[in-house]
């Protein structure tokens, strides 16, 4: 059981570290010296994220295909979990409906780069509205919401949901945060000052 958490832990790190330093300026700006301007621009969005897929899914699968169970909820209470889970995935699912979908994939520059359209693509604006007036991060609260609710809970998905909450935290939410106030300066910073991070309707939290 020991191997099999000492493991799960460091491919879960080795994906943290691999996919942070990726999505690096100083990462994307070697790529862009590298492969030419216009390449990067159009085709770095969509191979980051195929990538990042490529790489969790394999110790996904291996997570939740096995492992020693820890909790299992009685049946009075397995709907709560499942209704927790289902709200997560709603939730996710409007976090990414109320951004530039087809940009957050990549396509939208992929298909500027065959087609000769300008590149990079316009800035984006800051997403205040919908769901993202009560929380700045909401695919991060609702995935933690699917990682927990998540029943029976084994040794496997303990361990994988420990290291995905600390990757959310660490290389997400705190590099995250300072990409957008880099990025959007005041507009960002008067944003985080109105809007919690995580958890709505609770007193702000600064990364």
């Amino acid at each position: 059981m020991l191997n099999t958490i000492v493991f799960i832990f460091i491919t879960m790190v080795a994906f943290a570290i691999i996919h942070s330093l990726t999505a690096d300026a100083r990462f994307k700006a070697w790529v862009a010296a590298t492969f030419g301007q216009r390449a990067y621009e159009g085709w770095y969005r969509l191979i980051y994220n195929a990538l990042s897929f490529v790489m969790i899914m394999p110790i996904t699968a291996y997570v939740f295909l096995g492992g020693d169970v820890l909790f299992q909820p009685s049946d009075s209470l397995r709907p709560i979990f499942l209704i927790l889970q289902a709200i997560g995935l709603a939730g996710a699912g409007l976090s990414l409906l109320q951004i530039d979908l087809l940009r957050f994939a990549g396509l939208k520059q992929v298909y500027a780069w065959a087609t000769g359209k300008a590149l990079p693509l316009a800035a984006e604006k800051l997403q205040t509205d919908g769901i993202y007036r009560y929380v700045r991060h909401p695919l991060y609260l609702f995935s933690l919401m699917i990682l927990w609710t998540t029943v029976p809970m084994t040794d496997r998905i303990f361990v994988y949901n420990m290291a995905a909450t600390l990757y959310f935290f660490i290389g997400g939410l705190w590099l995250e945060e300072k990409r957008m106030l880099h990025f959007y300066g005041d507009d960002y910073a008067s944003y985080r000052e109105r809007v919690p991070a995580l958890v709505p309707f609770t007193k702000r939290l600064h990364f």
